[in-house]
C-alpha cells in the first residue's frame, strides 16, 4: 500500500468509525493505521538558533513549525524566525513564553508582528526563565492579557505535563490548567517516553472536564553526542531538567547505549497508534521535539510511513 493510500484509509476509518480491512491481524492493522495518522502531518519544533534556516529546508513544503523561545536569545529571535519561516511558506506557531514578555506594550508589539506575518496559531508556555522579564509571571497572566488585545489568533495552545513538573505539585498543575483552559483551543504535552503514562494523563484531565484536543509531544531521532552538543547551547541545567521529566538521565543514557547511541520514537508511536482515532483521547496529532536535528527525524518519519 502506498503512503498516500495508507494515510487516506486511516482518515476514512477515523471519519466513519470503521477500520479498513487488511489481511493482517486487527491489532497490527490498528497500530499501522494509527501510526500513519499520527505521522502524516506532524508539528515540528525548532529552536531559534543559527541552524534554524538549514533545518527548516529539510522539512516538507508548508510544514507546521513551532518556534521555541530561547533562554539565551529571548523572544525577539522567536519572532524573527517566525517571520522568516512564514515568508518561506511554512505554517508557523511561535512560542510566546510569558516570562520573556516585558509588559502589555511589548506583548502588543509581538502580537502585531505575528499577525502581520500571517500567524494564526500561538503557543503560550510560562517559560523557563527564573525571573520574569516583566509583569507576566505565568502563562495564565499572558493569556488574559492576550485576550484583551485587538489582535486575535484562531488557535492558542497551552502546556500539559503527563509526568508532572519538577517544582509544582499535581494539585497546582491541575488548578493552573483549569484556569488556562478557557483561553486555549488545544494542549501540547511535554516530552514523555511512555505512551501509557500519556494516555492515563489524558484520561485524568478528561475526567476533570478538560476537553481540549491534545497534540502529543514526542522526541525526534536523537543520539547522545548530539544531545550533549544541544546541552551546551540551551544550558546544561535546562537539558538535565528536561531529561529528568522523562525517564531520568541514567535511564535515558541506558536506552541510548542499548540502541547503539540512537533513540527513535517507534515504541512511543506504536503505543499511541491504537488510540489515534479514539474521540475520548482526542489526539489531533504529534508535536515532534526535533532538537534541530530534522534530517534524521524526517528520514525516520518517512520510513515509518513507507513501511
Amino acid at each position: 500500500m502506498t503512503v498516500s493510500a495508507l494515510v487516506a484509509s486511516s482518515r476514512f476509518a477515523a471519519r466513519v468509525g470503521n477500520r479498513p480491512h487488511f489481511t493482517m491481524s486487527l491489532e497490527t492493522s490498528t497500530t499501522d493505521d494509527g501510526a500513519a495518522t499520527l505521522l502524516a502531518d506532524p508539528r515540528f519544533e525548532l529552536m531559534p538558533f543559527d541552524s534554524f534556516g538549514e533545518q527548516m529546508a529539510h522539512l516538507p513544503d508548508g510544514a507546521a513549525i513551532a518556534v521555541t523561545t530561547s533562554p539565551t536569545l529571548g523572544i525577539d529571535a522567536t519572532v524573527e524566525w517566525t517571520e522568516t519561516a512564514s515568508e518561506a511558506g511554512y505554517e508557523v506557531i511561535p512560542h510566546v513564553a510569558a516570562r520573556y514578555v516585558r509588559d502589555r506594550e511589548h506583548l502588543d508589539s509581538i502580537a502585531g508582528r505575528l499577525r502581520e506575518a500571517g500567524v494564526t496559531d500561538v503557543f503560550v508556555p510560562g517559560g523557563d526563565r527564573e525571573e520574569p522579564a516583566g509583569e507576566f509571571e505565568s502563562a495564565h497572566d499572558l493569556l488574559v492579557a492576550l485576550e484583551e488585545l485587538e489582535y486575535e489568533f484562531e488557535e492558542v495552545g497551552i502546556t500539559g505535563y503527563p509526568e508532572g513538573h519538577d517544582f509544582l505539585s499535581e494539585a497546582t498543575l491541575a488548578e493552573a490548567m483549569d484556569r488556562k483552559a478557557p483561553y486555549a483551543s488545544y494542549l501540547v504535552t511535554q516530552l514523555c517516553y511512555d505512551p501509557e503514562t500519556i494516555l492515563e494523563w489524558i484520561g485524568t484531565i478528561r475526567d476533570r472536564g478538560v476537553d481540549l484536543p491534545v497534540e502529543v509531544g514526542i522526541p525526534g531521532v536523537m543520539n547522545y553526542q548530539r544531545l550533549l552538543g544541544i546541552s551546551k547551547k540551551v544550558g546544561v541545567g535546562d537539558s538535565v531538567r528536561f531529561l529528568r521529566k522523562t525517564s531520568g538521565v541514567l535511564g535515558f543514557i541506558k536506552e541510548l547505549v542499548g540502541s547503539r547511541g540512537q533513540y527513535t520514537p517507534d515504541e512511543l508511536i506504536d503505543g499511541l497508534a491504537p488510540h489515534a482515532a479514539d474521540p475520548h483521547y482526542d489526539i489531533r496529532g504529534v508535536h515532534i521535539y526535533t532538537f534541530n536535528q530534522v534530517p534524521d527525524t524526517e528520514s525516520w518519519r518517512l520510513g515509518r510511513l513507507e513501511s
